[in-house]
């Protein structure tokens, strides 16, 4: 078992970089197209509802001697009736590394422009990225009164949650099957979204995913952490009472290859909501190791 690494900082002068774009066409996706409108695999059934050009990310991160390439984004809905959820696909769409990540969000849902910026950002390192709607459109709005939070929680139906996941994570597999593609995937979630994550992890027990990477997760349930089976990497600030640096040790102790790093100084969502130069600085270093672990536990030549 690894233990834990802290990680201490020092000031920036430079401007953020994270969530930089910078102008430029798009082309088409570089595989997992559809010649039809609406198509049906192995039960899972998906429906286009819009699709979007984005522009190319300006990245600091290299991938081998590559920079950040072209990104593709499509609004889906995927599933039949009841079991229909809408869901957020970017491609890749030059260096395309045949490989699927689910990005779980936070409490603010799929549509969040820094979960989506976040998922470009994914992409664009040859990955291709999606991102469930785990609210069914009822996410949390920034302008609600926080004295509503523990009844809005309350009203989400964690158990649908989950279902909606494996019905995205088995959308993913028939997808990268059709295509003569057999690996398998990664699964990245943010406070709710990287408590979750472990719930997932434990009940897919490797069968889906290859690798996890939780970011300050909340609302953890310990009691699973045992039955996680594959490489799972947790990040947090040690200045966020909502992700006790304690309760990721727990997760540590008891899952297998389980690694915690822990920034010096760092509250809560300094990763994809970076909020000063120091966060930015950061930031990009847990994005840099995300990466890494990513490309070790399911790219690498073992």
């Amino acid at each position: 078992m690894e233990s834990a690494l802290v990680c201490s900082t020092a000031p920036r002068t430079t401007t953020s970089s994270l969530l930089k774009r910078r102008e430029s066409p798009l082309d088409a996706p570089f595989h997992l197209s559809f010649s039809r409108n609406y198509e049906k695999y192995w039960g899972i059934s998906l429906s286009f509802r819009k699709t979007k050009k984005y522009k190319v990310f300006n990245c600091n991160v290299k991938v081998e001697d590559e920079a950040c390439e072209l990104v593709n984004g499509v609004e889906l809905s995927i599933g039949d009736g009841v079991d229909s959820i809408d869901a957020y696909l970017c491609n890749a769409v030059k260096n395309n590394n045949g490989t699927g990540i689910l990005l779980l969000s936070d409490i603010f849902g799929f549509e969040d422009s820094f979960t989506r910026d976040f998922a470009y950002r994914v992409a664009c390192n040859g990955y291709n990225v999606l991102v469930p709607d785990m609210f069914r459109g009822n996410p949390w709005r920034k302008d609600e009164s926080k004295a509503l939070f523990e009844q809005w929680i309350g009203s989400v139906d964690k158990q649908q949650v989950v279902r909606d996941i494996f019905t995205s994570t088995k959308w993913m597999a028939n997808e990268f099957v059709a295509a003569g593609i057999s690996r398998k995937f990664g699964v990245i979630g943010f406070c709710f979204g990287g408590g979750l994550l472990i719930d997932i992890l434990a009940q897919d027990q490797g069968s889906e995913f290859g690798v996890g990477i939780s970011f300050y997760g909340t609302r953890i349930d310990l009691s699973v952490a045992s039955k996680i089976e594959v490489p799972l990497l947790l990040i947090a600030g040690d200045n966020d009472p909502l992700c006790p640096v304690d309760v990721l040790k727990e997760v540590e102790n008891n899952a297998n290859g389980c690694k915690m790093v822990v920034f010096e100084g760092r509250g809560h969502g300094f990763v994809h909501r970076p909020q000063s130069l120091e966060d930015d600085k950061d930031a990009e270093e847990a994005f840099l190791m995300m990466r890494n672990w990513l490309h070790d536990g399911l790219l690498s030549e073992n």
